[in-house]
């Protein structure tokens, strides 16, 4: 309560008491006046601190409340509107390799890891050791708003495969690309694992791959387009043949189309690819065509394990299997394309035990229907076995032991076999 009113009740307790005490004394309608008189002062006073009041409300600046500034990103930096991620892993690896029959240079990529169709077949069986770090890999990716949408892009590299360095006093190493890509809403275009493959499937390992034998493995340049459950590309064209090498005259991208199902039991895709196959020899060119459809995924078994799968076959497939363990097409004696059919797949079981370790495991094979006029020594079949115990010693750090064993198999009959032993550390960053 203000102290005008304040005054305001006292004063009218005090004339109240007053009249009371001298009711005969004084005349009571000059008190009642004067009592109006006071209280219309009252009034007029209080009317004039209410105006003031207003007035400096009117005059007080509005204090200004800014937009909040968006949160930092959980995951990456800002730069301008730009948020940018930078990661990777060092991989470190060692590995004994015992081959049966003769020998893998020492420049080769497969001395660095499993490729089914580098077995060599005759000749003295060798072993060798390597230590390598060169599957280290990074990334760098961005992304920033464009509309109602993100655009964003992904740039990865490692070292594996670079024909700069060498072992002899600096194992320097360039980078190669691995993938180079931008998405917008539904559309990617660029460097990216080919539609064709499910990497869920690849099974966990020690070694940089494994079980490629019976294996979609693909990266490629494209132009994707997702839409709900389903994938839509046209991907860089590319025929080899067994005979006559690697040709480069498509007129026709590949056309892959795929569909993916998800839940708590995993996920599963079923692919199919169409490929226009073409050889331009100058004086003579042909061409037929190519089809494959792939099943794969990982299927999650209780809380912890899961097994991985991928089934393939087709005609012309080729390259999209095995690392090119076989070849797309041959040229037959009267200068046509023929397309080469194969099949294959793997299976691979990953089991967790203890807290930070896991086993994985698995098979894998390709099998292929060569044409009769083919030589004996194109490859007909090549599998592989292997098992690997994997350790997180600390967060982002794992140890890996693994030990593999693969066959390749010539149309003559005759083999060749690669045993090898891979120890690695890995911190993923």
């Amino acid at each position: 309560m203000s102290r005008t009113f304040k005054a305001l009740l006292l004063s009218s307790a005090a004339l109240t008491s007053s009249l009371g005490a001298a009711a005969e004394a004084d005349d009571l309608e000059s008190r009642i006046a004067a009592l109006e008189a006071m209280v219309s002062e009252l009034k007029s006073e209080l009317a004039a601190t209410r105006a003031g009041h207003e007035e400096i409300v009117r005059v007080q600046p509005v204090a200004a409340h800014p937009e909040a500034a968006p949160p930092p990103p959980t995951d990456g930096f800002r730069v301008g509107d730009t948020t940018l991620k930078f990661g990777g892993f060092v991989d470190a690896d060692v590995h004994v390799t015992s081959l049966s029959d003769g020998a893998i240079s020492g420049s080769s990529i497969a001395r660095d890891f499993y490729i089914p169709g580098a077995t060599p077949i005759g000749g003295n069986g060798t072993t060798s050791t390597d230590f390598t770090a060169e599957s280290t890999r990074f990334f760098l990716a961005a992304s920033r708003p464009v509309g109602d949408k993100t655009l964003s892009a992904h740039i990865e590299m490692d070292f594996l495969g670079s024909g700069q360095g060498n072992e002899l006093v600096s194992n320097s190493y360039s980078p190669r690309l691995r993938r180079a890509f931008m998405k917008y809403g539904n559309w990617l275009v660029g460097q990216e694992w080919s539609t064709f493959q499910n990497t869920s499937a690849i099974p966990e390992s020690a070694s940089f791959l494994i079980l490629s034998d019976g294996m979609v493995f693909v990266r490629q340049p494209q132009i994707r387009y997702t839409h709900g459950n389903w994938m839509f590309a046209v991907e860089n064209p590319n025929t080899t043949t067994l005979n006559s090498g690697s040709r480069d005259e498509n007129l026709i991208p590949d056309v892959v189309a795929r569909y993916n199902m998800s839940g708590e039991f995993g996920n599963v895709s079923i692919a199919g690819i169409a490929r226009q196959l073409r050889a331009d020899f100058g004086t003579v060119e042909d061409e037929t065509f190519g089809y494959g459809l792939s099943v794969s995924g990982r299927l999650n078994v209780g809380d912890t394990d899961d097994i991985r799968f991928n089934l393939v076959g087709g005609d012309g497939i080729g390259r999209y299997v095995g690392l090119a363990a076989s070849r797309s097409t041959a040229l037959d004696p009267n200068g046509e394309l023929e397309a080469v059919p194969s099949f294959g797949g793997l299976i691979g079981w990953r089991h967790a035990f203890g807290e930070t370790a896991r086993f994985s495991g698995g098979y894998s094979g390709l099998f292929i229907d060569n044409p009769d006029y083919l030589a004996d020594t194109v490859t007909s079949s090549v599998q592989s076995v292997f098992g690997a115990i994997l350790w997180d010693v600390a967060p982002n750090v794992t140890l890996g032991t693994e030990l593999m064993h693969g066959l390749r198999e010539v149309e003559s009959g005759v083999d060749g076999s690669i045993t090898r032993f891979t120890f690695s550390t890995k911190y993923a960053f």
